[in-house]
């Protein structure tokens, strides 16, 4: 009980009384933990004081739950553990949600809603595909992202969420953009955003390394060329800093940041090849603080999600609980 008893001496963190017989109400249900899953729990404790000293009401701050873990169950106790309230929904049990039976995206609607969690957004793979060519192999291409976007519109329905992550195209293998191609991609997104708000649905287009839309420059020409307002932007400041952009401030700037919907936060470095890996939040380059300070400043008042991608020997949970913790102290300084 050591970890615990150093996390009750430690009054920058339980200044509050109500705080305080929280903590005494976890220890005592802990009792028969193990040696190390006590030391998790304090972990867990310490940055749930942390998180609820910071304004998370004004910062819908949520995590990727696969990145979490595949089970659901799993991801919903640790965004609890955290006091958090939001979750993106990408691959759940194991399959994208877009290819899970309506009846496990209900099953998971329920859980969600008795944990007090809500969607974010839905995560589609829909358009991250090459641009099909036209020609009646490429229309038959299309249709399956159509069916898939139909999909996404049913499953968004059930979750109780309005924006959908989807993609631009993405680029052959070790081929550059196609500028030639830009109109037709434009067209079809432009489409794909009649066909959303006839559903009352925003798609939330994510720039990402090898599409056609990956840096801020390249989303900025997205969204002068596309004026549906139901069509924005996942901004990644990583995705762009690993497409050789500088996110913040280069990329950030040549945005309209009324059209950013949604926003993934985590870290990255440049190797010595000039290369880019991911990193727990802190130990990398990201200005994050830089980033969302402009952001809060634009008015944004959208949710933000922890997509961890750094990988840990010590498994994905330790991982996100390892840049969410790098997080939140980033939160606390906004």
């Amino acid at each position: 009980m050591a970890a615990f008893a150093s996390l009750r001496s430690s009054r920058e963190i339980f200044s509050h009384r109500l705080a305080a017989r929280r903590a005494d109400a976890i220890i005592a249900s802990v009792t028969h933990f193990t040696r190390r899953q006590i030391i998790l729990a304090g972990s867990a404790l310490s940055a749930l004081r942390i998180a609820k000293a910071l304004p998370l009401s004004q910062f819908r701050l949520g995590i990727t739950t696969d990145e979490i873990d595949d089970d659901l169950a799993k991801a919903i106790a640790f965004l609890s553990s955290f006091g958090l309230h939001y979750a993106e929904i990408r691959t759940i049990w194991g399959q994208y949600n877009t290819v899970q039976p309506v009846e496990k995206l209900r099953e998971a609607r329920a859980m969600l809603d008795k944990a007090d969690i809500r969607t974010s957004v839905l995560s589609t793979a829909f358009f991250k595909v090459p641009l099909p060519p036209e020609t009646p192999e490429g229309k038959a291409a299309l249709d399956k992202e159509w069916a898939v976007l139909d999909a996404a519109f049913e499953r968004a329905g059930i979750m109780g969420v309005d924006k959908l992550r989807i993609f631009g195209f993405t680029l052959k293998k070790g081929k550059a953009a196609d500028k030639a191609a830009y109109p037709r991609i434009f067209e079809l997104l432009k489409e794909a955003a009649r066909r959303a708000k006839a559903r009352k649905i925003r798609l939330a287009v994510e720039n990402v390394g090898g599409s056609y839309i990956s840096t801020g420059a390249e989303s900025a020409r997205m969204l002068e060329a596309i004026s549906d307002r139901n069509l924005g932007l996942t901004w990644d400041p990583n995705n762009a800093a690993q497409s050789g952009e500088k996110p913040f401030p280069d990329g950030y700037r040549l945005l309209d940041p009324s059209r950013i919907m949604h926003v993934h936060l985590r870290d990255f470095r440049h190797t010595s090849d000039g290369t880019v890996e991911w990193q727990p939040v802190g130990a990398g380059e990201a200005d994050n603080l830089g980033q969302i300070r402009a952001l809060l400043k634009d008015g944004f008042k959208e949710t933000f999600t922890l997509e961890t991608h750094w990988k840990s020997p010590q498994g994905k949970e330790y991982a996100t609980r390892t840049s969410l913790a790098g997080l939140l102290k980033v939160i606390d300084k906004v």
